[in-house]
């Protein structure tokens, strides 16, 4: 969301986008699966074609935690950037399990790492330390995109 409000576009939360099945899954402490995620990174891809359409920047914040999750985002914005916020397996059970009122337990956070495939070079994806403090990681971003 800051990183929206620094470039002066919409916001997505992917988080809001889950259907109420994929929400109780999570809850319970079950991974979603390919196909259960499938609708979910539709309606993010619609949302952010929907913007980008209507001539709107847009950050959208989701787990695209599998390339073929990023081609399907891809396929509805061609020119999508990725960007790919590298943490270490500890620090982000650590934050998942401080998050209040959120339905993903920090039980889940393995079983995210065990499917990851992060960015490889010919996609188009900006890396950064998710380790930073917030502020750190919008002007990083920030400067990236206007780079790239």
């Amino acid at each position: 969301m800051a990183l929206a409000a620094a470039l002066g576009v919409a916001f997505i939360e992917g988080d809001k986008l889950h259907p109420p099945e994929n929400v109780a899954r999570m809850a319970s402490g079950e991974p979603l699966t390919d196909q259960l995620r499938e609708g979910w990174l539709n309606a993010i891809g619609e949302r952010i074609a929907e913007s980008v359409g209507s001539g709107q920047g847009v950050i959208a914040a989701c787990s695209a935690l599998k390339r073929s999750y990023r081609d399907r985002l891809s396929s509805f914005c061609p020119e999508i950037v990725f960007l790919y916020l590298e943490i270490d397996p500890a620090t982000a059970r650590q934050r998942v399990g401080s998050r209040k009122g959120h339905f993903m337990p920090a039980s889940l956070v393995d079983s995210q790492f065990a499917i990851l495939e992060p960015p490889v070079a010919e996609e188009r994806a900006l890396t950064l330390d998710a380790t930073r403090p917030v502020g750190e990681l919008v002007a990083g971003a920030v400067r990236l995109i206007r780079r790239s």
